[in-house]
């Protein structure tokens, strides 16, 4: 899919507030930093600009967070220019004006927070947090807020910052009781967005004139003032049309990966976390999978035809849609059941072989083929964890489904891969990989349909010991012989598969049960490490996949820990 496709723009000209050859103003969008972090995958706001503007090179003066919308200065090639500019940040007399909606507001109509910042070096890391008065690290901070306009609950306020720290306006607000709605790590509320945009912007050009310029407030803060911001999006087409873009301008760098490592298959919408509760989107190389998460209220069949043809709208080849009940676990047929259509609700139908790719690896969906499509995406980052970590190893992959961890080991350099699954069709899948990224028989691959419960004994008489285990269970199962649910039994599952681990070898487990926290799960694998007599070297907490973002104060579905055998432990 060319990158100039209607999905992933690299740039609108409409941005563009002040432009006078020498300084550059543009008006972002929430989901677009201003700069990478990442120099392979850049999909900030400088590299915008300077594909569109061809030949012209943009210095950075200010920072907006990726998730703030609104004015941001820059200056070309321009030494004049960039003195003019940087002299007017290090004096602060640039102006610099927000518009943010607050909770819980219980406080003057004009409130100055003078609270010194410093950066939190506790599990926080990345964060700001208020210092305490003895804390000699603690930087000035003065925010200046002004009420604009009150709702039921919340308000809409303008700030004025007379400092310019990291996330001031963000700490400040929260430290008082009054977080910004929408703000994932500074507050609870989950909302369309982070509702806080730069609208007002003055400083002095090179010629020594005024510029002042001003954004007014994105259309979703009428709706956050008022708390209809979640509900009322499904019924308001510029609300769902605004909460997409931001979604895919969010997902940019992974459409626009290239070779080798080209990657055309990723989440694009995760529920709340984009704002957008009880829906998920995955996009397929340019077709979209809508999943509607069912509850007792929210998935009428008009609302789910306007997230389809928001999709639409937004340039996706063909959308299919799959209806996921609450007890999804125990539909034996979803086509059957009207879950899972085999064709688009619109658009056109994928080709009949019909290949994505992740970090290079093909791998072969269908997306109107039941509840799943072949590959599970929020595994992307542990399968590209485990190809780096393959080379010259033995892997044995439990619960293997289309055996994604086998290939990217595989493809690592592996020299034994060993797949277990009690479903021969999705071993079968799993073989058709391998053949298809010409695999099949370069190394020593297994593929066994057994049940996982209660065949380490004739694994290891079998194969020996590995050197790295892939143990990703399905929340809840039963089988002829035993039933598992991973809240109460992971720690003993974990305990059965570890004598199978050779010293020194690393187990990476995974688990999507809602229901366990992070901590819950660390400690269950611990337990489990404990159980099989075991010693633990390391255990190390996996982050969150970036596309399956999390909602403000929740954690993710997928929790994944990497634990590292001491060299000296003994199976």
């Amino acid at each position: 899919m060319p990158r100039e496709s209607l999905l992933f723009p690299l740039f609108n000209a409409s941005w563009v507030s002040h432009d006078d050859g020498e300084i550059v103003v543009i008006d972002k969008p929430a989901g677009i930093p201003v700069q990478a972090h990442d120099d392979t995958r850049r999909d900030d706001l400088v590299f915008r600009l300077e594909h569109h503007f061809a030949g012209r090179r943009f210095a950075v003066h200010q920072r907006l967070d990726r998730d703030t919308s609104g004015l941001v200065i820059f200056v070309t090639d321009s030494p004049e220019a960039n003195r003019v500019i940087a002299r007017q940040f290090e004096g602060r007399t640039i102006e610099k004006g927000y518009l943010a909606v607050v909770e819980r507001w219980e406080h003057e109509d004009t409130l100055t927070i003078r609270t010194p910042l410093v950066e939190d070096d506790g599990p926080h890391g990345g964060r700001m947090r208020v210092a305490a008065s003895s804390d000699k690290k603690g930087q000035k901070a003065v925010s200046h807020v002004r009420v604009v306009r009150r709702g039921p609950a919340r308000v809409l306020v303008h700030i004025t910052l007379e400092t310019g720290r990291t996330h001031q306006a963000r700490v400040h607000l929260a430290s008082i009781g009054s977080p910004i709605v929408g703000d994932r790590a500074y507050g609870a509320t989950p909302s369309l967005r982070l509702m806080l945009h730069a609208a007002r912007l003055a400083f002095t050009n090179v010629r020594g004139a005024l510029v002042r310029i001003e954004s007014k407030a994105p259309a979703e803060f009428d709706a956050a003032l008022e708390e209809r911001d979640t509900v009322d999006v499904y019924d308001n087409k510029a609300l769902l049309d605004r909460a997409v873009q931001r979604a895919l301008f969010a997902r940019s760098f992974l459409a626009w990966s290239d070779e080798p490592v080209q990657t055309t298959a990723f989440r694009v919408i995760n529920a709340s976390g984009d704002g957008l509760p009880l829906l998920a989107v995955d996009h397929y190389d340019g077709f979209a999978v809508a999943q509607f998460y069912e509850d007792d209220a929210t998935w009428t069949a008009e609302r789910r035809a306007r997230v389809v043809a928001a999709l639409s709208r937004a340039g996706f080849r063909g959308v299919y849609t799959k209806r996921r009940p609450k007890q999804a676990n125990v539909i034996i047929d979803a086509s059957a059941a009207g879950l899972a259509p085999s064709v688009p609700d619109a658009g056109e139908a994928h080709p009949a072989d019909f290949t994505v790719l992740e970090e290079g690896m093909r791998i072969s969906v269908r997306l109107g083929d039941g509840l799943s499509t072949g590959i599970f995406l929020d595994q992307r980052a542990n399968r590209l964890r485990v190809r780096l970590l393959a080379s010259g190893s033995s892997i044995l992959n439990l619960f293997a489904y289309t055996c994604g961890f086998s290939l990217a080991a595989s493809l690592g350099g592996a020299w034994r891969t060993v797949s277990v699954d009690a479903s021969a069709g999705a071993l079968e899948r799993g073989e058709e990989f391998f053949a298809a990224n010409d695999r099949l028989g370069l190394a020593d691959d297994h593929f066994l349909c057994i049940d996982v419960f209660g065949a380490v004994a004739d694994l290891k008489k079998r194969f020996g010991l590995f050197d790295l285990i892939v143990l990703d269970p399905p929340s809840f199962a039963t089988t002829k012989r035993s039933r598992f649910s991973a809240s109460s039994d992971y720690g003993k599952l974990v305990a059965e598969v570890l004598p199978l681990l050779r010293n020194g070898g690393r187990l990476l487990a995974s688990t999507n049960h809602r229901g366990i926290t992070p901590d819950r799960f660390r400690s269950l694998v611990r337990k489990g490490a404990e159980l099989a007599g075991r010693t633990v070297g390391q255990l190390k907490d996996l982050p969150t996949p970036v596309d399956f973002p999390s909602a403000a104060g929740q954690f993710s579905h997928l929790k994944a820990v990497l634990l590292t055998l001491d060299r000296c432990d003994s199976p």
